[in-house]
């Protein structure tokens, strides 16, 4: 990808980075020319994905985090503030998919979805967003984007949970907008359909994997850099623009 620097001087912070939306959308920002930090647990892919950025002439910080540990996270943040600056992008991806009838009682997996789709999200924007309203201050904008789901809006059988912590995510954005819009931090939700990442290889369920099957040979699932390319979209607008909220879609699924 050539870089276009429509990102030149932001500095960026992405979790869920190693693999799917937030590797092809660290490798998007990067090239946009953002410095990112990426963050999750597998140290190897982070650095790997490090490696590709700084090989196509970009700039990365690799932070082998579980953003379900907040002091982890707070740790992590102070880091990037010291070797690549005050961010100004946080794109807060961490997430994971367990849809299972409600009845089967998958209490582990319930929690799972919690800890990682709502108690991780907060964690890192407790850990960043002084830095991003401190960035704002200074640049006069910067970005919280969280990665949210059609499943906070639509209705699917044994995806009640997940549902539930999307639809958290997408509620709080709305709200959060409202509170640091004022401060010039812009606040997005992406909400995309079937998207083809590693999700869909931890479901367990097996119902929910034949759904998931059919829908792969009625549809062209969306990629990771589809989403990728909304991120770039959101944090590339004026300052005086916001995009409360982007839903991205397969051409052929219908809800």
């Amino acid at each position: 990808m050539t870089i276009q620097n429509t990102l030149a001087g932001r500095v960026a912070v992405v979790t869920g980075a190693s693999s799917g939306i937030g590797e092809a959308t660290a490798k998007r920002l990067a090239a946009s020319g953002a410095e990112v930090a990426v963050l999750a647990r597998r140290a190897d892919r982070l650095e790997q994905l490090v490696k590709e950025i700084e090989q196509a002439g970009g700039t990365a910080l690799a932070l082998a985090v579980d953003v379900t540990d907040a002091q982890a996270v707070r740790h992590a943040a102070e880091r990037v503030a010291a070797e690549l600056g005050t961010v100004d992008l946080l794109f807060n991806n961490a997430g994971v998919m367990l849809p299972a009838p409600v009845e089967e009682l998958p209490v582990e997996q319930w929690q799972r979805q919690i800890d990682l789709n709502v108690t991780g999200l907060m964690n890192a924007i407790g850990a960043f967003v002084p830095q991003l309203i401190a960035a704002a201050a200074d640049k006069g904008v910067a970005d919280l984007v969280n990665t949210s789901s059609i499943a906070a809006q639509n209705i699917f059988p044994n995806f009640a949970v997940y549902s539930g912590t999307k639809a958290y995510v997408t509620h709080l954005s709305r709200t959060l907008r409202a509170e640091l819009g004022a401060k010039d931090v812009r606040v997005s939700a992406i909400e995309p359909g079937i998207v083809g990442t590693e999700l869909q290889s931890h479901v367990t369920d097996a119902g929910a994997q034949d759904w998931l099957e059919g829908s792969k040979q009625a549809m062209t699932w969306l990629e990771p850099e589809d989403i990728a390319a909304a991120v770039e979209f959101l944090a590339a607008q004026p300052a005086r623009v916001n995009l409360q909220q982007i839903t991205i879609m397969p051409t052929r699924q219908p809800s």
